[in-house]
């Protein structure tokens, strides 16, 4: 049977650190949140990506704060600032690459946690609140990168900002104060991008505060596991650490190759280049792309042609995600024993690529097409399909606790049989 109750450190006995532990038990908390928390055994690597996720927003907050030195939030300065940080500022190119390319290899951390989540059920119950602060996070960070898309102050900048911004008027009689307000005025302009310029630096600290929250509901009911069954026992948990902490320094290393391949050999691979060209609110640019990780939201918005009902199927495509707890009807967790789910959720990956690359195309011919019919099957997936995949869908059998397909013991129990509550 697993020990999940790990020694203390020996620096928790220094006279000190038992001082302060007294009065504000800091030390404790830590150790008990980050070295004895108990954990499901059979976590696989997929699971690494939150913590890479959080690696990754302190590398952004590090980066921007060394950034907001020396950037000039205003439209005369801003675009020749960030030419003085790349030219001028020691080291300044690397630090700007590394946040340009952070905030990519931050989304795909997230990108991945989510639909890891969505493959193996993390957002079914008793954890539907622990989804929703993660969703919420999400929303964030699109605010967050989008604000600082526009920083720069380049031509994809002034007519990203001016074409997102004007979305809001969409919507009757509240639509034109917004985009007043988001202004700070009639037009993009200097007060947009002071605006702008403060969200952006303020966001990535309330990030934080919803992440806390996160990790708080998270080891409410503990981590979910790949064959989506509640732990019966201290012998299906293990330590945090040493365990985990391992396996995910292993993963981090793997991460930051990948991101410091991007960085030195290929830091604009994932940039627009029409963003190296000064705003000029005289001259449209032939297309307009925002950053790649918002271009299947983007397809969405340009598929319908009504721009009202654009705007709310855009907003409606991530707000959806808070009630998918209830559309998913099955009462078993993981993929892993949903053959007919299996082969659904594969085909919506592939679908959330596909509006990806219409996104970064023109609304116009076969691309028109085929964005409205991927439109179409992201919501048919989520309204109609989840909920019928759980009425008629015949799961395979369930193993009877996380060590049975390890230990290849025990009985299994009916697929229908309710889910457990953690």
């Amino acid at each position: 049977m697993a020990n999940t109750s790990a020694p203390k450190p020996a620096f928790m006995n220094n006279p000190m650190v038992k001082w302060i532990d007294y009065r504000l038990p800091i030390f404790t908390f830590m150790h008990h949140e980050l070295h004895e928390y108990p954990t499901p055994k059979n976590l696989n690597y997929w699971w690494n990506f939150g913590s890479l996720a959080g690696i990754m927003l302190v590398v952004m907050i590090v980066s921007g704060i060394v950034l907001a030195m020396h950037y000039t939030p205003h439209v005369d300065f801003a675009f020749n600032s960030v030419e003085r940080i790349m030219r001028d500022v020691n080291s300044g190119w690397l630090i700007r690459y590394i946040h340009m390319n952070g905030g990519s290899m931050f989304f795909i951390a997230v990108y991945i946690h989510i639909f890891r989540g969505l493959y193996y059920g993390s957002y079914k119950a008793p954890r539907e609140v622990l989804w929703w602060l993660g969703i919420i996070i999400l929303l964030l960070m699109m605010a967050t990168a989008f604000l600082g898309y526009v920083l720069p102050w380049g031509q994809m900048s002034y007519w990203g900002a001016t074409v997102i911004t004007n979305l809001f008027s969409a919507f009757p009689l509240i639509g034109d104060p917004i985009v007043t307000w988001l202004w700070g005025g009639f037009s993009v302009d200097n007060p947009t991008l002071n605006r702008f310029f403060s969200l952006h630096y303020l966001l990535p600290f309330v990030i934080v505060g919803v992440v806390v929250l996160h990790l708080v509901a998270l080891h409410t009911h503990g981590s979910g596991n790949p064959v989506g069954i509640d732990t019966k026992g201290p012998q299906d948990k293990i330590p945090f650490h040493p365990y985990y902490t391992v396996k995910d320094l292993f993963g981090l290393g793997v991460f930051f190759l990948v991101f410091a391949a991007i960085v030195f050999f290929a830091p604009n691979m994932l940039g627009e280049p029409d963003n190296y060209i000064p705003a000029n609110p005289l001259q449209t640019p032939p297309h307009i792309v925002p950053e790649w990780y918002l271009l299947p939201f983007y397809a969405i918005l340009r598929s319908i042609p009504s721009k009202l009902i654009g705007v709310l199927a855009m907003f409606g495509s991530i707000f959806i995600l808070f009630i998918l707890p209830w559309l998913d009807t099955s009462r078993v967790r993981s993929a892993r024993f949903r053959p007919i789910y299996r082969i659904f959720f594969w085909l919506f990956l592939i679908d959330c690529v596909v509006l990806g690359w219409i996104g970064a195309n023109p609304p116009e011919g076969y691309f028109l097409l085929i964005g409205r019919l991927a439109t179409a099957w992201y919501f048919l997936h989520f309204l109609i399909i989840l909920p019928l995949l759980g009425w008629f869908e015949r799961p395979l059998p369930l193993p009877t606790s996380i060590s049975e397909p390890v230990l290849k013991g025990g009985g299994s129990v009916a697929a229908a049989k309710p889910m457990e509550k953690a």
